[in-house]
Parts: structure tokens; C-alpha cells; sequence
């Protein structure tokens, strides 16, 4: 791809990038490879959706369209956001699949660029966006839930370098990365238990670690439990220093989140097509009647038709600071609370008008859609829980937005 430079773009020369963008991924992407794709990163389960993701990305990095914001002498493009936007928006309108590296190009690499040492740059960034390396996230623990300041997998210093002991849950692409950004207990005698953590650019390909897959409600597979017994993690992969790894989650809970963004470009999930669910329910029927027929089927579908128009446009105004004056952070930290839990609603409801069809599910010839709707429903939970749950959410919220007294 040619160069452009790092300044905003001209009319014409994003109108030229467009035009080139358009035109590569029209000839390039792959409908249909043959087995059915992940809808979110958090659900390759197999070595053959894995192997067809890894390649994609490789394949849209090296032709200059991700990454293209990042700086140029850690392997970024240099180029002004415009062009990414626009490179992602156009990934969006032929469908193209997600990207694989979710937790290295939308978390860890932004942190890295962010707070990581020049060193770590260099090491860490380009890996990322080729997915040569792929990352997962060693944040939550079987024992704590939600309280991710109570982890307790502990790092000691051991010659050179550290060493991990315990257990990290719901990681997803677990078993497959070579990464994890580890939030650790370094000091148990800390003056409170934040100030006890530690965070890491741990490896996960060495002796003392052991991940083991679970089993989702959608029979796939995606997430893992992984087990450190004394894994060596190298100083190097220290982020900060001892001491500061609250910070350094908090950080990162960020990107997750949707507050900051320093996106590498693409997409990790596919949007859910509300237009699709209108299309199923002009061909589905109750009654002998089709669903459009029933005012309040209507209804319901126009109401998460405003919702969605809605959020778009929320989107649109947190890039205008004049409509964002009074609560600055309201918008980012509402916007996963409430895409995460509208999709959850609007996959539900597309099951209600299925008839007895609704009861079948993927690998059945009598499910609608090969299984989709069923798919997306059950898949949906996760994506509610992920970066904290709605109900953690909704505390953010009230506490950090609304200034609401803090709960007990």
C-alpha cells in the first residue's frame, strides 16, 4: 500500500483510500471457507477457525489496513485515524470476518504503547498486529468473581526473574496464546490489597503452565482455565513497577470497556443485523399469519430499531466534546452495558417466533438459519460478562457517572 502521510487526510485523498480500500477487500475476502465462523473472538473453538482467523489478519496487516494509526517504527502504518476508521467501516460493509488478536491489538497493545517500556514496543507491537503472537488475559480467578482487586495468584521473585503459582479463569484463546496480561499478588502485606498487585506481559509457552478447555452452553469451546505451577516469567515482562498493577488493569479495563480508544483497527464481534431478525420475521409465521402481521411484533422490532439508531448515534457524539461536557465518561462506560445487554434481548426475541422450529439447534436440518439465532443467543451471555458483568457496570455507572453513594 502506498504511503500517505501522518497529517488528516484531504477530501479527495480519503475519497482515493477509500476507492482502493473498498476494491481489496471486495476481491479479498473469504464468504464462506467452508465450516461456520466465530461471531466474537471469544468463540474460536476450533483449529481450523483459529488457523482460517490467524491467516486473515496476517493477510489485512500486510496489506496495510490494520494498524495504520499506530506508530511506524513499531510496525504501525504512522497514518492519521482517518484512514483506519475508514479501512474498519469498509471491513463492516462486505461482512469481512472478525480479527483474531482481540486482546493484543484492542488491550494489551494500546497499554504497551501507552505506559510499555521502548523495549516492550519494539518487542511486543508488530507481533501483535500480524498475529504472530496471539495474547489472552489473565484477569479473573475461580475464587473472587467479580472482585478483581482480591486476586490472589501469587508472583514471587525467583533469580532473574519471577515466578507465577495459581489460577486464572474464563481466558479466552487461553490455550492458544503465547501472552497473557497477568494482574498478580506480589506483596500480601501490602497497606491494602490493591496496592499488592502486579502486572505482567507473562508467557504462557513454558514449563509450569497448564490451560484446560470449557465446555460453553453452545457445546463450542473458547475459554480455558489456566493453571501457573512456579511458570517462569522473565523481569522484563513487568509492567511499571511492583506495586502498580491496579493501575495498569485499570488501564486496560479502558479499552475493554470502550472509554479510551487506541484500537488497532477492525473488529472483534460481528454487529447483530436487526434488519436480519425483520427479514426472519417476514418469513416466519404464527398463527398462519406472518409475524409482521401481530402489532406488537411490530412494536418490539421498532423499539430495538430506535435503541440501535440510538447507540449509533451516541457513538457519533462522544467525538464532539461540546455534547459531552456535563458527564464526559457517561457515554463510553454506557455503551457496553447497553450494546452487550440489547443484543442479549434482540437474540432472545428472534426465538419467539421460530414456532417449533425453535428447538432445534446447530448440526440440525429443521433449525432455522443452520442454528444462527439459537447460536448468537447463547453465545450473547458472554459478551455481558466480559470486562465486567452488567451489574458491575451499572455500580460504574452510578458511582463514577451519576455520583451515586457507593453500595454496600
Amino acid at each position: 500500500m502506498q504511503a500517505l502521510p501522518a497529517i488528516k487526510p484531504q477530501r479527495d485523498e480519503l475519497a482515493d483510500f477509500e476507492a482502493q480500500c473498498d476494491a481489496w477487500f471486495r476481491d479479498n475476502i473469504v464468504a464462506d471457507p467452508g465450516f461456520m465462523l466465530p461471531l466474537t473472538f471469544m468463540e474460536v473453538s476450533t483449529d481450523a477457525q483459529f488457523d482460517f482467523l490467524r491467516r486473515w489478519q496476517r493477510k489485512v496487516y500486510e496489506a496495510g489496513y490494520l494498524g495504520m494509526s499506530w506508530p511506524a517504527e513499531y510496525g504501525g502504518g504512522g497514518l492519521h485515524p482517518d484512514f483506519q476508521r475508514t479501512a474498519t467501516r469498509i471491513m463492516r460493509k462486505y461482512d469481512a470476518p472478525i480479527l483474531l488478536n482481540a486482546i493484543g491489538t484492542g488491550w494489551a497493545g494500546p497499554l504497551i504503547l501507552d505506559v510499555g517500556t521502548e523495549a516492550q514496543r519494539r518487542r511486543y507491537i508488530k507481533p501483535i498486529l500480524s498475529a504472530e503472537e496471539i495474547w489472552c488475559q489473565g484477569f479473573s480467578e475461580p475464587e473472587n468473581g467479580s472482585d478483581l482487586g482480591n486476586a490472589q495468584l501469587k508472583v514471587v521473585r525467583d533469580g532473574d526473574g519471577y515466578a507465577a503459582t495459581g489460577s486464572k479463569i474464563w481466558t479466552s484463546l487461553g490455550d492458544r496464546a503465547d501472552h497473557m496480561i497477568l494482574l498478580a499478588r506480589t506483596a500480601s502485606d501490602a497497606v491494602s490489597k490493591y496496592a499488592g498487585l502486579s502486572f505482567f506481559l507473562a508467557p504462557m509457552k513454558v514449563a509450569g503452565v497448564e490451560t484446560r478447555r470449557i465446555k460453553k452452553l453452545t457445546g463450542e469451546y473458547g475459554f480455558v482455565q489456566s493453571f501457573f505451577d512456579n511458570a517462569h516469567i522473565p523481569a522484563d515482562c513487568l509492567m511499571g513497577e511492583e506495586g502498580q498493577g491496579w493501575s495498569m488493569a485499570m488501564k486496560t479495563l479502558e479499552y475493554e470497556r470502550g472509554t479510551k480508544v487506541n484500537l488497532a483497527g477492525g473488529y472483534y464481534s460481528k454487529d447483530m443485523d436487526v434488519m436480519a431478525i425483520v427479514d426472519l420475521a417476514r418469513s416466519s409465521a404464527r398463527g398462519g399469519k406472518p409475524v409482521l402481521d401481530d402489532p406488537v411484533m411490530r412494536d418490539r422490532l421498532v423499539d430495538f430499531l430506535i435503541d440501535i439508531q440510538g447507540m449509533n448515534l451516541n457513538s457519533q457524539r462522544r467525538n464532539i466534546s461540546a455534547l459531552n461536557q456535563d458527564r464526559p465518561m457517561g457515554l463510553a462506560l454506557m455503551n457496553k452495558l447497553t450494546r452487550t445487554e440489547l443484543v442479549r434481548e434482540l437474540t432472545q426475541f428472534s426465538l419467539q417466533f421460530q414456532g417449533t422450529r425453535a428447538g432445534y439447534y446447530t448440526g440440525d436440518d429443521e433449525a432455522v438459519d443452520a442454528g444462527f439465532w439459537h447460536r448468537s443467543y447463547l453465545n450473547s451471555f458472554s459478551a455481558t460478562i466480559g470486562g465486567g458483568t452488567s451489574e458491575i457496570q451499572k455500580n460504574i455507572i452510578g458511582e463514577h457517572v451519576l455520583g451515586l453513594p457507593k453500595t454496600r
